[in-house]
C-alpha cells in the first residue's frame, strides 16, 4: 500500500469538510425543503436536528476515519471488525451513486451561469429549464462538470482538494453575504423574513410525521453524512487534531451557509411574488430564475447567484469523488491521476440516464436519499455507539483536553438519540422507494 497523503494544515481539513457540506444540499436543497415543510417551523426542527443528531454523527465518522487512517471500507479491517466493512461499502456506493446524478445538476448550474449573463431564461424560466434539463446539451455539461471535479481530485489532497477548497469556501460565504445584503433592500422582503424566521409551533405539532423526518434527513444530507466523505477526510488527519472542536466548526459554518441561503432565496421570491412551496428538482432553477428575471441588474445577480451555487456544487463533488478514489488508491497499483480519470469516466457513464430523463434523475435521488444514505449513517452510529465504544471515547479524547465527561455524554447520545432518530428516518424513507422508470 502506498504512503498516504495528509492535510498540509488543519485549516485545510476544515475548509475541505465545510466545502463538502455546503454544496447543493444547502444552497439548492435546504431553502426548498424549508418551503415544502412549513417554512420557519422546519428551520427550528432542522437546527435541533443538526445539534442533537448531525453533530454527534459527524464526530462518529471522524472517529472511524482517524482511528483507522484508511479509506472508509478498509477502515473496519484495521479496527479488527472486518464484518462491518459493508457499512463503509454502502457509504462509498452512496457517494458514487449520488455524484452520478449530482453532476447532471452541476451541469445545469453551468448552463444557468451562461443563461444569466445573456438573459436567455428571462422570457420564460420554466420553458428554458425544460429545454436544457434533458438531452445532448445536458450530457455535455454533465461531462464538463465531472471532468472538472476529477481534475481537482487528480492533483491530490494538498495540491488539489485542500488548495481548491481554501479558495472556494471563503468565496461562497462572501458571495452569499453579499447576495443576502442585496436581498434585504428589496421591497416586500418582510414577508419573506416572516415566513423563514417566525415559527408556528402548531405547524410542527400538526405535521410532525413529515417535518421531523425531513429535517433529520436534511441535517444528515447537508453535513455530507453517509457518503463516507467524513471518514475519508478524517483518515488524512494527524493525532493532535481536536475532533470535537473541528466537528463543531464544520457544523456551525455549514448551518450558517444554509440559513444564509434562506436569507437570499426567500426575500427574492417574496419580493417578486413567486410561489415558495413548489419544491422539487427544478425549484431553484425555475423559481429563483423567475424572481431574478424581474429585478434590476437581474443578469448580474444571476451570474453571482448561480456562480456561487456552482462553486458550492464543485466543492461537494470533489469530496464525493475522493471517497471512492481513496479506496482504489489505498488498495490497487493505480496512481491518483489514473484513478480519478477512471472513476470520473465511470461516473459520467452512470449519469447519462439522468441527463436524458428527469424521471431517472428523480429515481436516482430517491434511492440515494431513501436507502443508501440513511442505511450508511445508521450503520456508522450503531458501530461507533455499540461496537467501538471505548476506542471511540479514546479517539475523541485524543488531541483534546478536559473532554472526559463530554466524550461519554457524546457516546451515549450516539447510541440512543442519534440511533433512534436515524433508525426512524430509515423506516420512513424506505416507504418512499419506488421502481426505476423503465
Amino acid at each position: 500500500m502506498p504512503d498516504r497523503e495528509t492535510w498540509a494544515t488543519r485549516l485545510g481539513f476544515i475548509a475541505a469538510s465545510i466545502g463538502s457540506a455546503v454544496g447543493l444540499g444547502n444552497i439548492w436543497r435546504f431553502p426548498f425543503q424549508t418551503a415544502e415543510n412549513g417554512g420557519s417551523a422546519f428551520l427550528v426542527v432542522y437546527l435541533v436536528a443538526v445539534l442533537l443528531i448531525g453533530l454527534p454523527a459527524l464526530l462518529a465518522e471522524f472517529v472511524i476515519g482517524r482511528r483507522a487512517n484508511l479509506n472508509a471500507i478498509d477502515a473496519f479491517d484495521r479496527l479488527d471488525r472486518p464484518n462491518w466493512k459493508v457499512v463503509g461499502a454502502i457509504g462509498v456506493l452512496a457517494g458514487f451513486w449520488t455524484l452520478a446524478y449530482y453532476s447532471v445538476v452541476g451541469g445545469w448550474v453551468i448552463r444557468y451561469v451562461y443563461g444569466s449573463a445573456t438573459g436567455a431564461y428571462f422570457g420564460g424560466p420554466e420553458a428554458y429549464f425544460d429545454a436544457i434539463a434533458e438531452g445532448p446539451e445536458a450530457i455535455a455539461l454533465h461531462f464538463l462538470f465531472i471532468a472538472t471535479s476529477a481534475a481537482i481530485v487528480a492533483f491530490g489532497i494538498e495540491d488539489g482538494i485542500e488548495r481548491a477548497t481554501k479558495l472556494m469556501v471563503p468565496s461562497i460565504i462572501l458571495l452569499m453575504v453579499g447576495l443576502a445584503a442585496y436581498a434585504a433592500t428589496l421591497p416586500g422582503v418582510g414577508e419573506g423574513y416572516a415566513f423563514f424566521l417566525s415559527p408556528d409551533l402548531s405547524t410542527i405539532a400538526a405535521n410532525a410525521g413529515e417535518v421531523v423526518p425531513a429535517a433529520v434527513g436534511q441535517a444528515l444530507f447537508s453535513l455530507s453524512l453517509g457518503f463516507s466523505i467524513m471518514i475519508t477526510y478524517a483518515s488524512y488527519l494527524g493525532e493532535d487534531d481536536n475532533l470535537a472542536l473541528d466537528g463543531v466548526s464544520i457544523a456551525a459554518f455549514n448551518t450558517f451557509v444554509g440559513v444564509l441561503a434562506g436569507f437570499v432565496v426567500f426575500p427574492l421570491l417574496f419580493a417578486q411574488g413567486v410561489e415558495v412551496g413548489d419544491a422539487g428538482t427544478n425549484a431553484v432553477f425555475v423559481s429563483v430564475a423567475s424572481a431574478l428575471s424581474g429585478l434590476p441588474f437581474g443578469r448580474v445577480l444571476g451570474v453571482v447567484f448561480f456562480g456561487t451555487v456552482l462553486i458550492a456544487a464543485l466543492s461537494s463533488a470533489i469530496s464525493l469523488l475522493e471517497a471512492v478514489t481513496a479506496y482504489v488508491v489505498d488498495n490497487y497499483r493505480f496512481g491518483r491521476v489514473q484513478t480519478a480519470v477512471g472513476i470520473g469516466t465511470a461516473l459520467f457513464l452512470a449519469g447519462v440516464p439522468s441527463a436524458l430523463s428527469l424521471d431517472w434523475l428523480d429515481w436516482f435521488d430517491t434511492v440515494a436519499g431513501s436507502l443508501l444514505l440513511p442505511l450508511a449513517v445508521f450503520g456508522v452510529v450503531f458501530f461507533v455507539g455499540w461496537v467501538m465504544t471505548d476506542e471511540a471515547i479514546a479517539e475523541v479524547r485524543q488531541g483534546a483536553s478536559g473532554s472526559g465527561t463530554l466524550s461519554v455524554l457524546w457516546l451515549w447520545t450516539v447510541r440512543t438519540v442519534v440511533l433512534l432518530a436515524v433508525g426512524g428516518t430509515v423506516a420512513v424513507s424506505l416507504l418512499e422507494l419506488r421502481a426505476p422508470p423503465l
